[in-house]
Protein backbone atom coordinates (compact mmCIF):
# COMPACT_ATOMS: atom_id res chain seq x y z
CA UNK A 1 0.00 0.00 0.00
CA UNK A 2 1.25 3.25 -0.98
CA UNK A 3 -0.14 5.93 1.91
CA UNK A 4 0.08 9.80 1.19
CA UNK A 5 -1.39 11.08 4.10
CA UNK A 6 0.58 12.23 7.24
CA UNK A 7 -2.89 12.09 9.08
CA UNK A 8 -5.97 11.18 7.44
CA UNK A 9 -8.96 13.49 8.77
CA UNK A 10 -12.16 11.31 9.30
CA UNK A 11 -15.36 13.52 9.13
CA UNK A 12 -18.35 12.07 10.27
CA UNK A 13 -16.31 9.62 11.95
CA UNK A 14 -19.11 8.00 14.46
CA UNK A 15 -21.39 7.69 11.08
CA UNK A 16 -22.60 4.54 8.80
CA UNK A 17 -19.61 4.58 7.03
CA UNK A 18 -17.16 6.71 8.71
CA UNK A 19 -16.50 4.57 11.58
CA UNK A 20 -16.23 1.74 9.49
CA UNK A 21 -13.43 3.40 8.12
CA UNK A 22 -11.44 4.45 11.14
CA UNK A 23 -11.75 0.99 11.80
CA UNK A 24 -10.16 0.01 8.54
CA UNK A 25 -7.61 2.68 8.52
CA UNK A 26 -5.60 2.02 11.78
CA UNK A 27 -5.94 -1.64 11.98
CA UNK A 28 -3.81 -0.99 8.27
CA UNK A 29 -1.58 1.26 10.16
CA UNK A 30 -2.99 4.61 9.37
CA UNK A 31 -2.64 7.78 11.43
CA UNK A 32 -6.15 8.75 11.44
CA UNK A 33 -8.06 11.81 13.11
CA UNK A 34 -11.61 10.90 13.78
CA UNK A 35 -13.75 13.89 13.67
CA UNK A 36 -17.67 14.89 14.23
CA UNK A 37 -19.67 16.58 17.20
CA UNK A 38 -18.95 13.35 19.31
CA UNK A 39 -16.00 12.07 18.44
CA UNK A 40 -12.09 12.24 19.68
CA UNK A 41 -11.54 15.09 17.41
CA UNK A 42 -14.17 18.00 17.57
CA UNK A 43 -15.72 19.33 14.44
CA UNK A 44 -18.78 21.19 13.42
CA UNK A 45 -19.54 22.38 10.11
CA UNK A 46 -21.22 25.36 11.33
CA UNK A 47 -18.32 26.00 13.94
CA UNK A 48 -15.59 27.34 11.60
CA UNK A 49 -13.23 27.62 14.57
CA UNK A 50 -13.32 23.65 15.00
CA UNK A 51 -12.49 22.83 10.93
CA UNK A 52 -8.48 24.31 11.89
CA UNK A 53 -7.56 22.25 14.82
CA UNK A 54 -9.15 19.55 13.06
CA UNK A 55 -6.95 19.57 9.71
CA UNK A 56 -4.04 20.24 11.44
CA UNK A 57 -1.38 17.07 10.24
CA UNK A 58 -4.32 15.90 7.98
CA UNK A 59 -2.91 15.60 4.02
CA UNK A 60 -6.22 13.75 2.77
CA UNK A 61 -9.55 14.25 3.79
CA UNK A 62 -12.87 11.62 3.46
CA UNK A 63 -15.65 14.47 3.20
CA UNK A 64 -18.95 13.63 4.65
CA UNK A 65 -20.75 16.79 3.70
CA UNK A 66 -23.89 18.14 5.75
CA UNK A 67 -27.55 18.71 4.41
CA UNK A 68 -27.00 22.16 4.42
CA UNK A 69 -24.42 22.98 1.35
CA UNK A 70 -23.70 26.50 2.68
CA UNK A 71 -20.14 25.64 4.63
CA UNK A 72 -18.46 23.19 2.61
CA UNK A 73 -17.05 25.20 -0.29
CA UNK A 74 -15.02 27.64 2.65
CA UNK A 75 -13.81 24.29 4.25
CA UNK A 76 -12.29 22.73 1.19
CA UNK A 77 -10.51 26.21 0.70
CA UNK A 78 -9.49 25.71 3.86
CA UNK A 79 -8.67 22.23 3.85
CA UNK A 80 -5.86 23.02 0.56
CA UNK A 81 -4.52 25.71 2.33
CA UNK A 82 -3.73 23.76 5.21
CA UNK A 83 -1.66 21.08 3.42
CA UNK A 84 -4.50 18.70 2.23
CA UNK A 85 -4.06 17.03 -1.12
CA UNK A 86 -6.23 14.40 -1.12
CA UNK A 87 -10.03 14.02 -0.81
CA UNK A 88 -12.47 11.20 -1.19
CA UNK A 89 -16.13 12.86 -1.39
CA UNK A 90 -19.39 10.71 0.05
CA UNK A 91 -21.98 11.51 -2.67
CA UNK A 92 -24.87 9.59 -3.77
CA UNK A 93 -26.03 7.44 -7.03
CA UNK A 94 -28.70 9.74 -9.02
CA UNK A 95 -27.20 13.14 -7.23
CA UNK A 96 -27.29 14.57 -10.59
CA UNK A 97 -31.07 13.99 -10.52
CA UNK A 98 -32.25 14.95 -7.52
CA UNK A 99 -33.89 18.31 -6.70
CA UNK A 100 -33.35 21.30 -4.17
CA UNK A 101 -35.11 19.20 -1.22
CA UNK A 102 -31.98 16.42 -0.83
CA UNK A 103 -28.70 16.21 -0.97
CA UNK A 104 -27.53 19.29 -1.76
CA UNK A 105 -24.61 18.91 0.72
CA UNK A 106 -23.51 16.35 -1.13
CA UNK A 107 -23.64 18.00 -4.72
CA UNK A 108 -21.59 20.82 -2.76
CA UNK A 109 -19.15 18.30 -2.18
CA UNK A 110 -18.64 17.21 -5.46
CA UNK A 111 -18.36 20.58 -6.58
CA UNK A 112 -15.96 22.24 -3.93
CA UNK A 113 -13.53 19.00 -4.48
CA UNK A 114 -13.41 19.42 -8.32
CA UNK A 115 -12.57 22.96 -8.07
CA UNK A 116 -10.24 22.53 -5.30
CA UNK A 117 -7.34 22.13 -7.39
CA UNK A 118 -5.64 19.17 -5.61
CA UNK A 119 -6.33 15.41 -6.20
CA UNK A 120 -9.68 14.10 -5.86
CA UNK A 121 -11.69 11.01 -5.88
CA UNK A 122 -16.08 10.89 -5.56
CA UNK A 123 -17.83 7.96 -4.40
CA UNK A 124 -22.11 6.95 -5.13
CA UNK A 125 -23.09 4.53 -3.51
CA UNK A 126 -26.79 3.06 -3.61
CA UNK A 127 -28.94 2.84 -0.14
CA UNK A 128 -26.57 1.28 2.11
CA UNK A 129 -28.25 -2.22 3.48
CA UNK A 130 -27.48 -0.69 7.01
CA UNK A 131 -30.23 1.38 6.68
CA UNK A 132 -32.79 -1.27 7.41
CA UNK A 133 -30.50 -1.90 10.86
CA UNK A 134 -28.79 1.28 12.18
CA UNK A 135 -31.45 3.89 10.76
CA UNK A 136 -34.70 4.84 8.42
CA UNK A 137 -36.03 1.17 8.44
CA UNK A 138 -35.00 -0.40 11.48
CA UNK A 139 -38.11 0.77 13.78
CA UNK A 140 -40.57 -0.31 11.25
CA UNK A 141 -39.27 -3.61 10.57
CA UNK A 142 -39.27 -4.47 14.11
CA UNK A 143 -42.90 -3.37 14.40
CA UNK A 144 -43.44 -5.85 11.48
CA UNK A 145 -44.52 -3.39 8.83
CA UNK A 146 -42.59 -1.56 6.38
CA UNK A 147 -44.55 0.94 4.15
CA UNK A 148 -42.85 2.85 1.38
CA UNK A 149 -43.43 4.55 -2.26
CA UNK A 150 -41.11 2.32 -4.48
CA UNK A 151 -43.06 -0.36 -6.09
CA UNK A 152 -41.35 -2.79 -8.20
CA UNK A 153 -38.27 -0.56 -8.82
CA UNK A 154 -35.39 -2.54 -8.08
CA UNK A 155 -32.48 -1.22 -5.50
CA UNK A 156 -28.99 -2.97 -5.46
CA UNK A 157 -28.41 -2.06 -1.94
CA UNK A 158 -24.42 -1.97 -1.29
CA UNK A 159 -23.00 -3.11 2.38
CA UNK A 160 -21.71 0.17 4.20
CA UNK A 161 -18.33 -1.92 5.10
CA UNK A 162 -18.19 -2.28 1.14
CA UNK A 163 -17.99 1.63 1.13
CA UNK A 164 -16.02 2.32 3.86
CA UNK A 165 -13.08 -0.94 2.28
CA UNK A 166 -13.32 1.18 -1.37
CA UNK A 167 -13.12 4.69 0.65
CA UNK A 168 -9.55 3.43 2.65
CA UNK A 169 -8.33 2.09 -0.85
CA UNK A 170 -9.17 5.34 -2.51
CA UNK A 171 -7.64 7.72 0.56
CA UNK A 172 -4.04 5.53 0.77
CA UNK A 173 -3.51 4.15 -2.78
CA UNK A 174 -2.35 6.18 -6.22
CA UNK A 175 -4.57 5.86 -9.48
CA UNK A 176 -7.90 7.29 -8.76
CA UNK A 177 -7.54 10.77 -8.66
CA UNK A 178 -10.15 12.37 -11.10
CA UNK A 179 -12.54 9.46 -10.60
CA UNK A 180 -15.87 9.33 -9.60
CA UNK A 181 -16.84 5.63 -8.57
CA UNK A 182 -21.26 4.11 -8.43
CA UNK A 183 -21.14 1.52 -5.68
CA UNK A 184 -23.78 -0.84 -5.51
CA UNK A 185 -24.45 -4.03 -4.32
CA UNK A 186 -24.03 -7.56 -6.56
CA UNK A 187 -27.78 -7.23 -7.77
CA UNK A 188 -30.99 -5.97 -7.47
CA UNK A 189 -33.77 -6.12 -5.30
CA UNK A 190 -37.54 -4.37 -4.90
CA UNK A 191 -38.02 -3.04 -1.09
CA UNK A 192 -40.59 -5.91 -0.56
CA UNK A 193 -37.85 -8.57 -1.77
CA UNK A 194 -35.39 -6.88 0.60
CA UNK A 195 -37.96 -7.35 3.68
CA UNK A 196 -39.01 -10.98 2.75
CA UNK A 197 -35.39 -11.56 3.17
CA UNK A 198 -34.83 -10.15 6.67
CA UNK A 199 -37.94 -11.56 7.58
CA UNK A 200 -36.46 -14.98 6.49
CA UNK A 201 -33.57 -14.36 8.22
CA UNK A 202 -35.35 -12.53 11.69
CA UNK A 203 -37.58 -15.89 11.74
CA UNK A 204 -40.33 -13.51 11.80
CA UNK A 205 -43.20 -12.21 9.67
CA UNK A 206 -42.49 -8.74 7.97
CA UNK A 207 -45.64 -7.12 5.82
CA UNK A 208 -44.28 -4.71 3.11
CA UNK A 209 -47.02 -2.48 2.25
CA UNK A 210 -46.77 -0.36 -0.96
CA UNK A 211 -47.71 3.34 -0.42
CA UNK A 212 -48.55 6.47 -2.76
CA UNK A 213 -46.22 9.63 -2.58
CA UNK A 214 -49.07 11.18 -0.78
CA UNK A 215 -50.16 8.60 1.68
CA UNK A 216 -46.07 8.44 2.24
CA UNK A 217 -45.80 11.70 3.52
CA UNK A 218 -49.25 11.85 5.43
CA UNK A 219 -47.86 8.74 7.52
CA UNK A 220 -44.47 10.14 7.95
CA UNK A 221 -46.02 13.40 8.90
CA UNK A 222 -48.35 11.73 11.43
CA UNK A 223 -45.58 9.68 12.92
CA UNK A 224 -43.83 13.49 13.89
CA UNK A 225 -41.22 13.66 11.22
CA UNK A 226 -40.67 17.64 10.53
CA UNK A 227 -41.88 18.97 7.10
CA UNK A 228 -37.67 19.28 5.53
CA UNK A 229 -37.44 15.61 6.47
CA UNK A 230 -40.24 14.48 5.12
CA UNK A 231 -39.29 17.09 1.49
CA UNK A 232 -36.15 15.29 1.42
CA UNK A 233 -37.19 11.55 1.32
CA UNK A 234 -40.08 12.32 -1.18
CA UNK A 235 -37.14 13.79 -3.04
CA UNK A 236 -35.31 10.00 -2.39
CA UNK A 237 -37.97 7.77 -3.16
CA UNK A 238 -38.77 10.25 -6.34
CA UNK A 239 -35.38 9.74 -7.92
CA UNK A 240 -35.89 5.63 -7.07
CA UNK A 241 -38.95 5.41 -8.32
CA UNK A 242 -37.32 7.53 -11.93
CA UNK A 243 -35.09 3.99 -11.74
CA UNK A 244 -32.04 6.27 -11.87
CA UNK A 245 -30.28 3.80 -9.22
CA UNK A 246 -31.73 0.47 -10.07
CA UNK A 247 -28.93 -0.49 -12.62
CA UNK A 248 -26.01 -2.66 -10.72
CA UNK A 249 -22.78 -0.50 -10.79
CA UNK A 250 -19.42 -2.02 -10.61
CA UNK A 251 -17.67 0.48 -8.28
CA UNK A 252 -16.56 -1.86 -5.96
CA UNK A 253 -14.75 -4.56 -8.00
CA UNK A 254 -13.16 -1.91 -9.71
CA UNK A 255 -11.61 -0.32 -6.76
CA UNK A 256 -11.07 -3.88 -4.23
CA UNK A 257 -11.00 -6.49 -7.34
CA UNK A 258 -13.60 -8.70 -5.99
CA UNK A 259 -17.57 -8.68 -5.75
CA UNK A 260 -19.27 -6.65 -3.37
CA UNK A 261 -20.98 -8.57 -0.63
CA UNK A 262 -24.97 -9.71 -1.07
CA UNK A 263 -27.84 -8.12 1.00
CA UNK A 264 -28.47 -11.71 1.93
CA UNK A 265 -25.35 -12.28 3.92
CA UNK A 266 -25.49 -8.68 5.55
CA UNK A 267 -29.49 -9.95 6.51
CA UNK A 268 -27.92 -13.16 8.25
CA UNK A 269 -25.49 -11.05 10.33
CA UNK A 270 -27.83 -8.59 11.39
CA UNK A 271 -30.42 -11.13 12.27
CA UNK A 272 -27.73 -12.92 14.48
CA UNK A 273 -27.08 -9.56 16.22
CA UNK A 274 -30.53 -8.87 17.04
CA UNK A 275 -31.46 -5.99 14.84
CA UNK A 276 -34.93 -6.81 14.51
CA UNK A 277 -35.58 -9.38 17.51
Amino acid sequence: MTTHADQILVLGATGKTGRRLVRRLRAAGEAVRAASRSAEVGFDWFRPDTWGPALEGASAVYLVAPDDPAPVHDFVKQAVASGVGRFVALSGRGIEHVTDDFGQGMVAAERAVRESGVEWTIIQPNNFDQNFDEDLWREPLRAGRLALPIGDVPEPFVDAEDVAEVAAALLTRDGHAGRVYELSGPRGLTFAEAAGTIARAAGRRIEYVELTPEEYRGELLAAGYPEDAVRMLGALFAVHRAGHTAEVADGVRQVLGREPAAFEAYAARAAAGGAWS
